[in-house]
């Protein structure tokens, strides 16, 4: 072994680069916390300066050095533990979670097939049926950990065109148009889904939304025939729980039974909203998830986990086992399930210990921290949209059913188009600017303001805060550019 991959392997170097980092975070945790005025939520640049600071980084580096990296990297990165970060939904994990993801990084594990992720494999199956049972199902239910929503949506979808579809699609090929039905604000890695899997255009049925952006359940029937009349097969349909722009949750139970009724294959895309079943106060909103064959929920969106960790949960669980065929005879040497040989049911072949981190919450603190913590935020989410109605000009398009809020300033005046002009250069100006970081949307073609209210330290001083900077910048902005308004 050379000296350099000795060096590399040091154990004293490991153990003394290893106390620095833990220290660096546990201070940055600590300022974060504190409200340290001097720390921004986001300290943005744009790509070509932080490509160049990088690469300034990388030439003038020492070797061996590793703090001002960490530091740099502390520094140029989004604070999702500031109280004043409200922006993508992605919650601040839990350190404890991060500590179990560092253990996993290091095992380095594949937990394909189970001889290779014994520790992993276990713990995972025991996150998945405390999941299952918070989600209302049985002791049939069944699934595994995958690598976030996008991935677990398709999964499932593909395990309902096995189940659903007339033809045996992986052995014989494609035959005829499939299709699914889903809301016409839903994410999308559902349209995403149907296109990889071939169904084009024609396979992706939009059902409008009424005024809360919620799926029109009334129209299912009507969505239906028609498909039928275009000589399409239709398989699935797909609730949402919640819509990434304004959090909007589906009638779930009403979707359960039209698909019961149409012998469909019913799948909550439930990557930030399934997680409402884990609070008390807000449970009743995701009621009728458990009548759903198959549901995504992301544990790094609403349950404080690192990324990208999302379970996919089927009600019957041997219907996870119907998404692949194959056989690799070197890795599974039997055709029954196994639950413990992941690689029959995941893309991931090489499948991380992704798992672990949601099981070090569970065992540390109980599911009461994911009560605790869904229920503050959702509280969060109903103090900004009290806040925004009580403020003069500022329009609330839906009421919030959790913690994503959308709003937007409306100074007297102008016409929709301005407006969608005037608050795109509030949130702009608020990027740059760094002490709060939101982003935004377009709902029906207006431009909104959005908050998704992840951090349990925020606290209605920084909604306000927030609220009145808006203003502050969009009264600057027609100050400054007032005939583009006019």
């Amino acid at each position: 072994m050379t000296n350099m991959l000795q060096a590399a392997y040091s154990s004293d170097n490991f153990r003394e680069q290893g106390h620095l980092l833990i220290d660096q975070l546990a201070d940055y945790l600590e300022a974060v916390r504190q409200a340290d005025t001097s720390l921004n939520a986001i300290n943005y640049s744009d790509p070509e300066k932080a490509m160049q600071y990088w690469k300034n980084d990388l030439t003038g580096a020492e070797p061996g050095e590793m703090q001002s990296m960490f530091a740099k990297a502390l520094d140029h990165s989004v604070k999702l533990m500031h109280s004043k970060y409200m922006g993508h939904q992605i919650s601040p994990p839990v350190p404890v979670a991060t500590l179990a993801g560092l253990l996993g990084d290091f095992l380095n594990n594949g937990m394909g097939v189970y001889e290779m992720g014994v520790s992993g494999t276990t713990t995972e199956q025991i996150v998945v049926e405390a999941v299952a049972r918070q989600l209302g199902f049985s002791e049939e239910a069944g699934g595994f950990i995958t690598s976030g929503g996008t991935l677990a949506n398709l999964t499932a979808l593909l395990a309902a065109r096995k189940l659903k579809a007339k033809d045996n699609i992986w052995q014989e090929g494609y035959r005829g148009q499939l299709a699914l039905m889903v809301s016409e604000e839903a994410h999308y890695c559902v349209d995403r889904a149907a296109r990889i899997m071939g169904w084009g255009d024609a396979g992706i049925i939009k059902v409008p939304v009424d005024a809360q952006f919620r799926m029109r359940t009334d129209q299912l029937d009507q969505c239906y025939q028609k498909a039928l009349e275009e000589g399409k097969e239709v398989i699935a349909v797909v609730g949402s729980a919640c819509t990434t722009a304004t959090g909007s949750f589906d009638d779930l139970g009403a979707i359960a039974d039209f698909c019961r009724r149409h012998n469909l294959w019913f799948h909550v895309d439930g990557a930030h909203g399934a997680a409402l079943a884990f609070s008390h106060k807000y449970a009743a909103t995701v009621r009728g998830l458990e009548k759903a064959d198959s549901v995504a929920m992301d544990f790094h969106k609403m349950l404080l986990t690192p990324s990208v960790t999302t379970a996919l949960i089927f009600r019957r669980g041997g219907d996870s086992y119907q998404t692949f065929s194959q056989q690799a005879e070197y890795l599974f040497n039997r055709k029954e399930p196994e639950w413990y040989n992941l690689a029959k049911r995941t893309f991931e072949c090489t499948k991380l210990m992704i798992g672990f981190k949601a099981y070090s919450i569970i065992r540390t603190y109980g599911l009461s921290l994911f009560d605790e913590y869904v229920t503050h935020v959702c509280d969060l989410g109903q103090k900004l949209a009290q806040l925004v109605n009580d403020t003069e000009h500022m329009e609330l398009p839906v009421i919030p059913a959790c913690n994503i809020v959308c709003f937007r300033y409306e100074p007297p005046g102008l016409d929709d188009d301005r407006l969608s002009n005037l608050n795109e250069r509030i949130r702009q100006t608020l990027l740059e600017d760094g002490e709060y970081y939101i982003v935004q949307t377009r709902l029906k073609g207006k431009l909104y303001l959005r908050c998704t209210l992840t951090n349990p330290f925020t606290t209605e001083l920084e909604l306000s805060g927030l609220l009145e900077k808006v203003k502050q910048m969009g009264d600057l902005e027609l100050e400054r550019a007032g005939s583009i308004f006019k």
